[in-house]
């Protein structure tokens, strides 16, 4: 394998149909390592967690005979209690997670060939490897451990937060059957006391005309959570969620769904779609609505449809809310691994 250094978005565009031919086959199948996606969190640089000034483009890829073989989508940062290291392009707050790009029987080959490159690169400033969000159960945990102990490096992993999935069954009434008694009993009556007291209706965003607007309708909902209003006074964080929406629409990925009571938006979803999963990234509400449980509701909506599709796992992404659990939900965990030349 020979690799490079990419440190210029000129270089980055000159690979992006080469990058999502490589994903498409890669082990790692996670919307958030598109090239669509991971371009557009660059020019916002998180939408706002990292300062331009605070970065360097590092991206590391490797070919073999004029076809590439694996990327290692990084850039360096510092800030604040961060040193300078080697990151995966998303980090951190807002991809939920991150992995290397590379085919499933050359990951290993792949990892040391990298782990030896960094460590001989000149023009990478940091040599460390900082990685977040790397899901415990990705091939590239046990692969860069082994790489480690080959090349000498030190390895080390722990348990960042965990990211809850619901998986499905051949049917909505099956899925049920597998929550507790009374959970199941509580979803079947909000679903019948949103219905019988009011005027309910259930729709997805899918003209790119109306993405704008429909986004701007989310984000004022989004603002009713007390725990997003901090983040969403940041205007690299509205632009990021824009452009987040606009990526996956042009990915074919979005899935932007509204459920409204008596002609007014009461709740929202805002996911991701793949053959076999539902990606719920965001979730916002309008309070007025709070008797009618509209998140609820619009969840078990979302779920019977994505049940229809034959999508066998909803994934509720990070955090622990109590929501998810009463849904069914089962935690994996994303993970913060360290990797650093002795």
């Amino acid at each position: 394998m020979d690799f490079s250094l990419i440190q210029d978005t000129t270089g980055w565009d000159a690979i992006a149909s080469e990058w999502n031919q490589l994903y498409d086959k890669s082990y790692a199948q996670v919307p958030f390592l598109r090239w669509n996606y991971l371009h557009s969190w660059w020019q916002t640089l998180g939408g706002g967690e990292w300062e331009p000034d605070q970065t360097q483009l590092a991206i590391i890829t490797a070919h073999e005979a004029d076809r590439l073989i694996g990327i290692a989508p990084l850039f360096i940062s510092a800030k604040e209690k961060f040193e300078p290291a080697l990151r995966f392009l998303g980090s951190v707050e807002v991809s939920d997670y991150l992995d290397f790009i590379t085919l499933p029987d050359r990951l290993e080959e792949f990892l040391v060939g990298l782990l030896t490159f960094i460590s001989s690169c000149q023009a990478l400033p940091a040599k460390a490897l900082d990685l977040y969000n790397l899901m415990e159960s990705s091939p590239s945990q046990s692969a860069l451990q082994k790489a480690c102990a080959k090349t000498g490096w030190s390895f080390s992993t722990v348990r960042l937060m965990p990211a809850p999935y619901i998986p499905l069954a051949e049917t909505f009434e099956a899925y049920l059957a597998t929550l507790d008694k009374k959970q199941r009993h509580e979803i079947r009556r909000k679903l019948r006391n949103a219905e019988a007291r009011h005027q309910t209706a259930w729709y997805t965003v899918n003209e790119k005309d109306a993405l704008t607007t429909e986004m701007d309708a989310f984000i004022t909902m989004m603002h009713n959570d007390h725990r997003k209003v901090e983040f969403l006074q940041n205007p690299a964080m509205l632009q990021y969620l824009h452009d987040f929406a606009r990526a996956a629409f042009e990915d074919e990925l979005l899935r932007l769904s509204f459920l409204t009571i008596d002609n007014h938006k009461a709740a929202a979803f805002l996911s991701l779609v793949t053959p076999q999963k539902l990606w719920v990234y965001n979730s916002a509400w309008e309070p007025a609505f709070a008797s009618s449980s509209p998140g609820w509701v619009l969840l078990a909506k979302e779920i019977e449809w994505a049940i229809a599709q034959g999508i066998r796992e909803v994934d509720m992404m990070r955090g622990d809310e109590d929501y998810k659990y009463k849904f069914g939900a089962i935690d994996r965990y994303i993970m913060h691994t360290r990797c650093i030349p002795r």
